[in-house]
Parts: structure tokens; sequence; C-alpha cells
């Protein structure tokens, strides 16, 4: 009896399992890294819409020239209790890489250090709160570049 076409059927067996085995291990892992990537994208996206509604919110309580110190000061700090930026920023820590996390972070103190000038009584015209604003304005755009950049996009 000849063995040969039975060895090269068994053969040609095992080589079509393994690699069948093998293409849906890549295509699982592919499947779970494109999830990833989405998830973190919503993330991102919730946790800058955090920042930017904190913000908005911050520049309304700077901005009237006649609004007592004591209001303003309430207006601020009611600015990042409901800004959610909190929740989302510890999110991103579990999530990110550590890039994005210290991109995040620092952005995030910017962002804190606006609200206690503004808690501090100084309005969108006053020199330390510009300042304060500028230093936050660049560390969001470091952040959102950080973001790109670990999503595979072009940073700009």
């Amino acid at each position: 009896m000849d063995w040969a076409p039975l060895v090269s059927t068994s053969l040609g067996a095992v080589i079509g399992i393994a690699s069948t085995l093998a293409t849906d291990q890549v295509r699982t892992r592919r499947g779970r890294q494109d999830n990833d990537q989405a998830a973190r994208r919503q993330l991102y996206g919730d946790y800058l819409a955090a920042l930017a509604r904190t913000r908005n919110q911050l520049r309304m309580a700077a901005r009237p020239a006649g609004l007592p110190a004591a209001e303003r000061a309430r207006r601020a700090a009611e600015a990042f209790h409901e800004g959610n930026a909190y929740e989302l920023r510890y999110q991103i820590a579990v999530v990110a890489p550590q890039t994005v996390v210290e991109a995040s972070t620092a952005a995030f103190r910017a962002l804190r250090d606006l609200r206690d000038r503004v808690e501090d009584g100084a309005h969108h015209t006053s020199p330390d709160y510009v300042q304060a604003r500028d230093r936050w304005e660049s560390l969001l755009t470091e952040l959102r570049k950080a973001m790109r950049r670990d999503l595979g996009r072009e940073v700009f």
C-alpha cells in the first residue's frame, strides 16, 4: 500500500486547519483592536466636549464686569462640577497610552488653574486670567495632538 497519498492528504488538512485557525486569530485580534480604538475615539471626543463645556462656563463666569466676586466664584465652581471632566479624565487614565494621560492631566490642571483665577475674582481681561487662558489653550492643543497620534490620525 502506498502511504504517500494518505500522508499528503493529512498534511494538507493539517496545513489548512492551521492556516484557518491563524487567520481567525488575526481577525479576532484585529477586531478587538478596532473596538478598542473606537472606544478610545468616543471617550476622547466626550472628554474634549466636557473640557469645552467647562471652559465655556468659566468664560461666562469671567465675563460680566459687574458680577459680585462670590457669584463669580460660585459659577466657576459649578462649571467644574457640571462639566463632567473629572469622571472622563479617570476613564482616560485607564484606557489611554501614557502620552495621552500626561497631556490630559496637564490640560485638566491648566483648566483648573483658570477656574482658580475666576474663583479669585479675575475678570476675562485680567492679566492673570489671560495668561492662564493662553496656557490652557496651548495644553489643549497638545492634548488633541496626542489623541490624534494615538488614533493614528494626521497631526497638524
